[in-house]
C-alpha cells in the first residue's frame, strides 16, 4: 500500500493509459465499452461505473453553418477580438462581416456528462481511487451576434431558452481526473484542529453498520474542487454526492412519529438505498431525511426501544452532541 503522499504521482502515472483508453473507446458503445478498456489499460485496478452526471455545458469552438472550423477557443477568440477592437463589440461585428462576408459564424457548446468510476484501493471508506471522465459532444449553438451581445458573456453564451442545438460529430469521452480520496481528505484536513464535516461523515461510516455491510465507494462519490486563498494557499473541497439512479427515496415518515412507525420508515428507507444507516447519511449529504428524526431515535432508544445496534446508536448520540451537516 502506498503512503498517501505518493498517491498523487502514482494518479499522474496512471493518466496516460487512461487518456489512450478514452480515445480509443466509442462512447456510442455506452460505459459498459469504457470499462472493459480501463480494465485492459489497467489490470491491476477493478474500477466500476458509480454514477453519471449531466447537465451540463461549456463554451467550445466557433463554426460556419456548414461545420467550417474558424476558431477552437471561442472565448479566446471573442477575447482577442475585443482586444484588436478596443472592446467595441459593435466594432468585432463590423470587421468580422468584413472578414467572412454574408458567411454566418455560430458559437459551439460542449455538452456533457461527467461518469465517475471507483476502485477500492484499502480498508478503510475512503481509501479508493475516484476517477472521472467525461463525455462530450461537440453541438452548434447560437449565431453570434444574432442576439445583439452587450457583454464578452453575452457573445459567448446568452443563455437563451429553447436554442436549437445541432450535433456536429459523435460523442466522446475525454479524461479529466484520477485521484485517491483518502489521500485528497488528508489533504484538506491539514491545518485544521477539528476534522471537516466530510471527514466526519466517512468516520461515522466506518463506526456504523454500514461499514461492515458494504464499501462506502459502492454508494457514494466525492465531487471535489480546489482554489487558492488571497495568501496563494490551496483550499481544497469535497462534497458527497449519492450513487442513486435519480433522487433518493422520500423519507415515509411525519414529524412527530416514533417507536413502530419510526423503525419501519428507517428500515423501508435503508432498504430502498441499499445499506445500513442509510437513512443517516442521507440526512447529512442529501437531505432527503429529516434531521428530528436522528433526536427521536436516541428518545426511543433512552425510552428502552432499542430498533438499531448499539454502535449506530452512539454515531447518531455522537452527531447529536456536536452536530455538522454536509452543504450543497
Amino acid at each position: 500500500m502506498k503512503t498517501p503522499p505518493a498517491w498523487s504521482e502514482y494518479c499522474k502515472s496512471l493518466a496516460p493509459a487512461i487518456v489512450e483508453a478514452c480515445a480509443h473507446t466509442s462512447a456510442t458503445r455506452g460505459v459498459g465499452g469504457l470499462v472493459k478498456a480501463l480494465d485492459t489499460a489497467l489490470p491491476e485496478w477493478s474500477f466500476h461505473h458509480a454514477l453519471c452526471r449531466g447537465g451540463w455545458y461549456r463554451p467550445g469552438a466557433v463554426v460556419t453553418t456548414d461545420g467550417t472550423r474558424v476558431a477552437e477557443d471561442l472565448g479566446a477568440w471573442a477575447e482577442a477580438g475585443l482586444e484588436a477592437c478596443d472592446h467595441d463589440l459593435g466594432a468585432l461585428a463590423d470587421a468580422l462581416r468584413a472578414q467572412h462576408g454574408d458567411t454566418p459564424l455560430h458559437a459551439t457548446r460542449l455538452v456533457g456528462k461527467t461518469h465517475y468510476f471507483v476502485a477500492p484501493a484499502g480498508e478503510a471508506p475512503a481509501d479508493f481511487l475516484q476517477l472521472e471522465v467525461e463525455e462530450l459532444q461537440e453541438m452548434r449553438a447560437h449565431r453570434l451576434f444574432a442576439n445583439d451581445p452587450h457583454g464578452l458573456d453575452e457573445l459567448i453564451d446568452p443563455q437563451a431558452r429553447g436554442a436549437e442545438l445541432a450535433p456536429i460529430g459523435l460523442p466522446v469521452y475525454r479524461f479529466r481526473r484520477l485521484q485517491h480520496m483518502g489521500a485528497f481528505l488528508e489533504r484538506m484536513q491539514l491545518g485544521k484542529p477539528e476534522p471537516v464535516p466530510v471527514q466526519r461523515l466517512v468516520e461515522d461510516w466506518s463506526a456504523a453498520s454500514a461499514d461492515t455491510a458494504t464499501c462506502f465507494s459502492n454508494h457514494w462519490v466525492l465531487s471535489t474542487r480546489a482554489h487558492e486563498d488571497r495568501f496563494g494557499q490551496p483550499v481544497l473541497h469535497a462534497r458527497p454526492i449519492a450513487a442513486l439512479m435519480g433522487e433518493p427515496p422520500e423519507f415515509g415518515a411525519d414529524p412527530g412519529t416514533n417507536g413502530v412507525a419510526l423503525a419501519g420508515a428507517l428500515t423501508r428507507f435503508d432498504r430502498a438505498v441499499g445499506y445500513p444507516m442509510a437513512w443517516y447519511f442521507h440526512m447529512l449529504a442529501t437531505h432527503a431525511v429529516p434531521v428530528w428524526v436522528a433526536q427521536t431515535v436516541v428518545e426511543d432508544h433512552l425510552g428502552g426501544f432499542a430498533y438499531l445496534p448499539e454502535k449506530d446508536v452512539a454515531v447518531v448520540r455522537r452527531w447529536l452532541h456536536t452536530p455538522y451537516a454536509i452543504h450543497a
